[in-house]
């Protein structure tokens, strides 16, 4: 048997907009099982990030004894928690304010849950998506290191030497590799080929937390039965990077954990979200601009408040992600689905409109043909190409 130290990071993430009933289900099924888990198995350690949106629905949900189990891990160095953008945007595509903006609201929902004094040490962007910018931010926000998709060290996969200590020469930021080979299908039934193996080498896998239990049936508890073996070793990222000896300095390419190598070398590293080609996301775009600088030039008015809640809402990597209209054929099929754009179209038309000044009127206007276009463009796409009766 092949001992292997295996660091696990799980992305805990629920759009703002989505039902009630999915997240309940997501809790029942992925998020219960992965607290009761560690719990059962305290020499078990993860890494987590959880979404500040996420944790705020839970809250409402009545999840109190889920976050309080949260915070018992925690407090016993158990789990590591990550920064993050609290409302899951694509933060290269945003504008600097935007993003700091977000990466402050959800440091500011971390501490109201996990302890004033809480301060991550590293960080994980949406969708690991990556630019030189994005990273010069983070780093100025006191984050230590990054977690980032395999690709973006080169723009290839399978060539990366996970025994490596990378550090982005950009930004200065220590950098924590996922691997794409292990976190692609279920990872239990992965980790078991390779404790059977005798390949050598550290499992970095960051997966949806989804994965355990919402996307996938594990039947024969091969999660469950993983954590016991004694093979592997479970490490945080910010336990496991000082073992790494031989310090690399790189230049990370702008990508995602979607990218492929051929969109990096056609330089469209988020062509999943920002499509030129894709009518759709361009004028969702275009409407996300509108209403970020009309919002963004209307702090003093008397509704600001709730245009600003309706924009961090229609603003997550959802809304855009939904009209890619891509197939993955993993654990699901394509990634079109109207109602899921409407519902972050409809809140970023909401931010626009829930303004109540006069001078806002030429923005709003622009705002609804806008949302005319994109809202007719939708359906008509899914008539005429995605509807199967």
């Amino acid at each position: 048997m092949n001992k292997t130290t295996w660091i696990n990071i799980l992305h805990f993430y629920q759009p703002a907009t989505a039902d009630n009933e999915t997240v309940t289900e997501a809790a029942a099924k992925s998020y219960s099982r992965i607290v009761g888990a560690l719990k059962r198995n305290p020499k078990i350690k993860f890494t987590l990030n959880l979404a500040g949106c996420l944790l705020e629905k839970l809250n409402n949900l009545g999840y109190g004894e889920l976050l309080a189990d949260l915070k018992f891990l925690h407090e016993k160095k158990q789990i590591e928690l990550t920064g993050t953008a609290a409302y899951h945007p694509i933060l290269p595509l945003l504008p600097e304010k935007e993003i700091i903006r977000q990466i402050k609201l959800n440091e500011e929902i971390l501490k109201k849950y996990f302890g004033k004094k809480f301060k991550p040490a590293g960080f994980f962007p949406p969708e690991l998506a990556y630019s030189q910018r994005l990273g010069r931010i983070i780093k100025s926000l006191n984050y230590s290191w990054i977690l980032l998709d395999e690709i973006s060290a080169a723009g290839e996969l399978g060539q990366l030497d996970f025994n490596k200590q990378y550090f982005d020469k950009n930004s200065g930021l220590k950098i924590c590799f996922r691997s794409r080979k292990f976190s692609r299908g279920y990872v239990p039934r992965d980790l078991f080929s390779l404790i059977n193996s005798d390949q050598p080498g550290p499992a970095i896998t960051a997966t949806d937390a989804e994965l355990y239990g919402l996307r996938h049936d594990d039947f024969s508890a091969s999660f469950e039965k993983l954590l016991k073996r004694p093979e592997i070793t479970t490490l945080t990222v910010s336990e496991f990077l000082p073992t790494l000896k031989e310090k690399v300095l790189i230049k990370p390419l702008a990508s995602s954990w979607e990218s492929t190598p051929e969109e990096i070398k056609k330089g469209l590293p988020f062509a999943l979200w920002q499509n030129k080609n894709n009518k759709i996301q361009i004028l969702l775009w275009q409407l996300a601009d509108l209403a970020i600088t009309t919002i963004n030039a209307n702090r003093a008015d008397v509704n600001y408040a709730w245009a600003r809640s309706h924009l961090d809402r229609g603003l997550t990597s959802c809304t855009f992600w939904w009209a890619s209209a891509r197939d993955f054929k993993l654990f699901g099929s394509i990634s079109w689905s109207p109602d899921e754009i409407e519902r972050g179209l409809n809140e970023l038309v909401k931010s626009v409109r829930s303004l109540a000044g006069a001078k806002t009127k030429d923005q709003k206007i622009a705002a609804e043909k806008l949302y005319i276009k994109i809202k007719t463009l939708i359906w008509h796409k899914h008539w005429h190409y995605y509807w199967q009766p």
